[in-house]
């Protein structure tokens, strides 16, 4: 049986200042935007328990943490669209959905904790953080509320789109994904840059330009 493995404030404390933890998810589904969140816990006493990388946590837990922590933390929630994804590559549609999260919290933070070997740009000091969400409290919240928020987002695109099961596998390339594409063609929501969906759209071309000759 695997421990989870639970994060702690030590680096946040080591900072002066409100520090944020920031995190992506969406960076691996072949449809969907990719969203970042940053959370500032200000008050290491009222941080909810039970906090953990978003990975490790059922979905029930993922539900109830991510209300638990809106209601202490600041919140700021970013994301970046398929066609950005398409024209600028992931890392740096993720490194813009990071800065939008940021940027959307109601106060600027003096440093941001990115989990990740590396950062964006932001207008305060930043420090990456490798397994961040395994080691600083504010990552892993960020990791809980990037997860819940796409999450809710696939479903109500799901509603939209109900043969790609976007409701359970939230875009991401499972077996039935792949076999929907093949069956019902790519939307506007697939990333065309990805392998998989770049592959289906030459099929659809090749067949296009053979039902014109």
């Amino acid at each position: 049986m695997n421990l989870i493995v639970r994060p702690d404030f030590a680096l946040e404390a080591a900072h002066a200042g409100p520090v944020a933890g920031v995190d992506e998810v969406g960076r691996g589904p072949m449809a969907g935007p990719v969203v970042a969140a940053a959370v500032i816990f200000l008050d290491p006493l009222r941080i909810p328990n039970g906090i953990a990388d978003s990975k490790v946590l059922a979905k029930a837990e993922r539900e109830r943490l991510d209300a638990e922590i809106r209601a202490v933390a600041m919140v700021g929630v970013g994301a970046a669209s398929v066609d950005e994804i398409d024209r600028i590559n992931i890392l740096q549609a993720t490194f813009k959905a990071m800065q939008r999260a940021v940027a959307r919290l109601p106060t600027q933070p003096a440093m941001v904790l990115v989990d990740g070997d590396r950062t964006p740009r932001f207008d305060c000091c930043a420090m990456p953080v490798v397994r961040g969400d395994a080691r600083s409290l504010s990552i892993a919240a960020a990791s809980i509320v990037a997860k819940v928020t796409r999450d809710h987002l696939m479903e109500r695109l799901a509603s939209r789109y109900p043969d790609y099961g976007w409701e359970s596998n939230a875009g991401y390339c499972t077996a039935f994904h792949r076999g929907a594409v093949d069956r019902h063609g790519l939307t506007r929501h697939h990333r065309r840059s990805f392998a998989p969906v770049r592959a289906a759209h030459a099929l659809e071309l090749e067949s296009r330009l053979r039902f014109l000759l």
